[in-house]
């Protein structure tokens, strides 16, 4: 494996060891990326190719059309981020270690935390986590992927990271190794070191979904639905130019009209008079909204299919009465689509619990191998379900003897932290236990 240090050398030379970072951070695939992460946080913040349709001459005048903004993406990606974490991730295995591991994600807000890594993962396709001690309580912090920049060896291993942004004019660097943090700025117009120190937990954790074309890198949900948004924003911005268009109708008069006295004058209001034979009316373009709606469900059921979102949850179909089957097949594509969104989230978790277990040792808290081993995560996906229905087969496979009193919580859609569920059930029992010691007592010395 190539080192950061090999790597500087045999890419930049002796002559620039000093400031390699700021010529990695400007080459041209590092700022094409960040380019792009840059274009789709204007695209979320409402900055859609509809919005630079341009003027044009409609009779003589100028005419602005309509430029109707469709912030679908949103809602795509606030299912998605929802669906596979509104419910808290679960912490199993050996019982010391889940509750030393529990307390680290209580004081860190970890699954606050975690909702905001899907989210840039999904809007942006990779996100970094740097974890580290702030005053013996184990923290982590993201960096912005427009602010970072992982640095791979020829085996795509991450090898150092550069965190990269200006303010107030001002270039600031920080520069993740192994071992050490360096900061770096360029206050004044000449770069400096203004930092350094021990790096207690490592590189950072990138988190990133599939890329086809590399494999370091992820790649936006946007760029999947982009084009059919831009296609539904502009279709039903120019129906509704067509129909405002269309609503000032041409008179036609077909005949000779009659001249001279024309209509009574007692009748209130106008006419006109025509010839025997003669006819008039108003002529206009009609609007074929069928081929307007047909074309607008396509797109829309067109983006529910790629993004896999259940259309029952964008309120595009009726139900009633489902069972719990029916609502598995309805969220078979919701399912799959989190089942990927979980995959790539538990390789970073994983890498951010050796991180926290390397951090604890620091603190004199230490796990066996095997005990560490059994450390595990439970997603539960915010699936609608018939609670009823799932609570009856539990109660039969418990009665039956066929599950255990742990399986049985971790399955019930009303407990979320089992190992704290279990404590409260063994500290219920212990109590009942000893009442029932008690009266026995009472009884006996009674008689």
């Amino acid at each position: 494996m190539t080192t950061l240090e090999q790597y500087v050398s045999e890419k930049y030379g002796s002559e620039h060891l000093s400031d390699w970072f700021v010529e990695f951070v400007q080459e041209i695939p590092n700022q094409q990326r960040v380019q792009d992460i840059i274009a789709k946080k204007e695209y979320l913040n409402g900055n859609h190719k509809i919005l630079k349709s341009p003027s044009y001459q409609y009779n003589g005048r100028e005419f602005y059309p309509r430029k109707i903004v469709l912030q679908y993406a949103k809602t795509l990606l606030n299912f998605q981020k929802a669906y596979l974490l509104q419910n808290p991730i679960t912490l199993t295995g050996n019982e010391k270690v889940v509750r030393e591991y529990q307390k680290v994600n209580r004081k860190g807000k970890y699954n606050r935390l975690n909702q905001k890594i899907l989210d840039k993962v999904l809007k942006y396709g990779q996100v970094a986590e740097y974890v580290y001690l702030d005053n013996g309580v184990i923290k982590s912090k993201l960096i912005d992927p427009s602010h970072g920049y992982p640095i791979h060896d020829e085996h795509n291993q991450l090898i150092g990271f550069i965190q990269a942004f200006v303010n107030d004019g001002i270039e600031y660097y920080t520069v993740y190794e192994d071992d050490v943090v360096s900061e770096y700025n360029n206050a004044g117009g000449r770069l400096k070191l203004t930092g350094r120190y021990a790096n207690l937990s490592g590189l950072p954790i990138i988190y990133h979904n599939q890329n086809e074309l590399d494999e370091t890198q992820g790649r936006s949900e946007l760029d999947d639905w982009i084009s059919i948004l831009d296609s539904m924003e502009d279709l039903i911005s120019k129906y509704t130019d067509s129909f405002y268009k269309f609503m000032n109708p041409i008179p036609v008069v077909i005949g000779q009209q009659l001249k001279g006295e024309g209509l009574p004058s007692q009748v209130i209001g106008g006419g006109i008079s025509l010839d025997d034979g003669s006819d008039f009316k108003m002529a206009s373009n009609g609007l074929d909204y069928k081929s307007f709606e047909t074309i607008y469900k396509t797109l829309v059921q067109s983006l529910l299919d790629i993004s896999q979102t259940p259309a029952v949850s964008m309120n595009k179909t009726d139900i009633s009465n489902l069972s719990e089957v029916s609502i598995k097949l309805l969220f078979s594509l919701a399912n799959i689509k989190a089942g990927m969104n979980e995959q790539y989230l538990r390789e970073g978790l994983e890498q951010r619990f050796n991180k926290i277990r390397r951090l604890l040792e620091l603190q004199g808290i230490t796990f066996s191998d095997d005990d560490y081993d059994t450390l595990d995560i439970v997603f539960q996906y915010a699936t609608p379900s018939n609670d009823k229905e799932i609570i009856e087969n539990l109660k039969q496979l418990r009665e039956m003897g066929a599950i255990s009193l742990e399986s049985l919580l971790g399955h019930s859609p009303y407990v979320s932290d089992i190992q704290m569920e279990l404590q409260k059930i063994d500290k219920e029992n212990n109590i009942q236990y000893v009442n029932k010691l008690d009266d026995i007592v009472d009884n006996v010395n009674n008689s």
